[in-house]
């Protein structure tokens, strides 16, 4: 297969603005003056830096089918939506207990949002909506990523989408930048494994079209970023 797409335009999209971080950021300061202040100003730096959220958002049907967030972190998408004026469920997952325990903290006043801890090849909750992969593929094998596709295709719902974000192998100075970057974040502690795999556009378009999606090309997904992000839409058709 080709493996490396053509590097269109970015999608038009825009990070957070600086007050719409920083109402965001509260829910993550520490309760103390003198607490742990990283994922406060990790949350800051996000937002305002990474057009993910818009992007992902702009893609995401205006229905009423629940979102199935793979691999959440600290649920930083479950935040957007609800400031954005979304109401649908939202379940977020990631193997990161501790994520998980300060997602839930900051989201104690968000309405309809669980969070699980929960290995995203295990058994995924039963719902069927729309599904997010965000930032998370490229942390599996080969095999893994071919099998969490199609586990995660088969929870999107008719009508539904599947939202994938990921670096693809494009052999480029981003695909360069984003290999040392994802290294640095494994080792500091950040993320608790290393890089695996980073994909080839076509394997995932094919997986995905096996699995009864309809597959858009991948299109950039970096904004003033200088990693390699891509996102990629999979839809399932409505009944």
């Amino acid at each position: 297969m080709g493996g490396t797409p053509r590097n269109g335009p970015p999608l038009p999209c825009t990070p957070l603005s600086a007050l719409q971080a920083r109402s965001i950021a509260e829910a993550f300061r520490p309760a103390h003056a003198l607490g742990n202040r990283r994922d406060y100003y990790y949350t800051l730096s996000k937002l305002c830096s990474d057009p993910l959220y818009d992007g992902v958002l702009r893609h995401l049907p205006d229905d009423a089918q629940p979102v199935l967030d793979l691999g959440c972190g600290l649920g930083l998408f479950a935040h957007v939506l609800r400031q954005r004026g979304g109401t649908r469920g939202y379940v977020g997952v990631d193997v990161d207990a501790g994520k998980i325990t300060r997602a839930q903290r900051a989201a104690v006043e968000l309405p309809d949002v669980r969070f699980d801890c929960a290995d995203v090849q295990a058994p995924l909750p039963a719902q069927a909506g729309h599904v997010l992969l965000l930032d998370v593929l490229h942390y599996l094998d080969a095999g893994r990523q071919q099998a969490l596709l199609r586990v995660a295709s088969a929870r999107v719902g008719p009508g539904g989408r599947l939202l994938l974000r990921t670096p693809l192998a494009t052999g480029d100075g981003r695909d360069r930048t984003t290999r040392v970057a994802d290294r640095l974040a494994w080792l500091v502690g950040w993320m608790r494994t290393r890089p695996r795999h980073y994909p080839d556009p076509d394997v995932l378009q094919t997986t995905l079209a096996e699995a009864g999606l309809q597959v858009t090309a991948p299109r950039p997904l970096h904004g003033r970023t200088p990693f390699n992000s891509w996102l990629l839409v999979a839809e399932r058709p409505a009944l």
